[in-house]
């Protein structure tokens, strides 16, 4: 009976990160900045990759993908935030389900981009002679593509198992965008069906990838070790590194805001939110810029910089 009296809610309030006119000034801008800084490194990089024929191979083109990526996910989160820092902390019903299905889309595609590019560093270090054969250009598509349809089919599934919630006691969700665990405590319906989901698409598809990431690493290690040279373990270990810190920077906080007790959540939540929503899409690409020698040669012959 209470739930077929239930209004459904239409608008939830965001509640963001303070109330206090001038830490929200500050952090607009300090916020503005970094999505400034991302749109134009992931562009910049995406467009660099174009362009450049020496970095026409697999890790590049995975890399222009992850920016890609990137850049879509950083684009669904951080403008309505700033919005926000300067206006009504509202987000509509179908505004909210839309940025469900599109951040899921693109977190979960990362997370197989991620364990692509494990396998691609996999290859290249323990069978460089097999490398070009098996890393074809047509291989390098199928793999592409089925990120992107495993990311489409999670956000699918995410979406109708949020869309099947009802929200009637309280609208108010204490983070800065729509997020699954704190839209199912908001629900006043049966959340079986989202929590069913939730955890099938965490088993399949979370633990897959972080699967073919850690076995592919653990190959990669041996190897490493293997070399009887100093100087062959540094080169073979550089090729890994811009990916290793991208890893720790994605799969770090993911795994502290999602696999803390919902009990715990807190004010600290939040900001480990903003590093994977936000600051991390930003880094990426200047990780990989800054510590590769193929991408900043390109960008000097693309500048003409002696």
């Amino acid at each position: 009976m209470a739930e077929s009296n239930c209004t459904q809610v239409t608008e939830f309030t965001l509640t963001g990160f303070t109330d206090n006119p001038v830490t929200q000034v500050t952090l607009f801008l300090m916020f503005l900045l970094i999505y400034l800084v991302t749109v134009l490194g992931n562009l910049g990089m995406i467009l660099l990759i174009k362009v450049s024929p020496q970095l026409h191979s697999p890790m590049y083109y995975f890399l222009g993908n992850l920016a890609f990526v990137d850049l879509c996910s950083s684009t669904v989160i951080t403008p309505k935030m700033l919005v926000d820092f300067i206006s009504k902390k509202g987000i509509a019903y179908a505004g909210c389900m839309a940025q469900v299905f599109i951040y899921d889309l693109f977190g979960m595609t990362e997370g197989f981009l991620l364990a692509t590019m494990a396998y691609d560093r996999y290859m290249a270090v323990c069978h460089p002679l097999l490398y070009p054969l098996v890393m074809s250009p047509k291989c390098c598509f199928q793999l592409v593509t089925g990120s992107y349809l495993i990311g489409l089919t999670n956000g699918i599934g995410q979406t109708i198992g949020m869309s099947t919630l009802s929200f009637c006691s309280s609208s108010v969700i204490d983070l800065f965008f729509c997020d699954i665990s704190p839209l199912i405590s908001l629900s006043t319906s049966d959340t079986t069906l989202s929590h069913v989901i939730l955890r099938t698409s965490a088993c399949l598809f979370g633990v897959s990838s972080s699967l073919v990431i850690l076995v592919s690493y653990v190959a990669i290690i041996s190897a490493i070790l293997s070399i009887s040279s100093a100087e062959g373990k540094r080169k073979a270990f550089s090729t890994c590194t811009s990916h290793l810190i991208t890893l720790s920077l994605f799969y770090g906080t993911v795994f502290f805001v999602y696999l803390k007790p919902s009990s715990d959540s807190s004010r600290e939540d939040k900001w480990a939110a903003v590093l994977y929503t936000v600051v991390t899409p930003m880094l990426n690409p200047l990780i990989y810029s800054l510590r590769n020698k193929e991408v900043k040669e390109a960008l000097r012959r693309l500048t003409k910089i002696k």
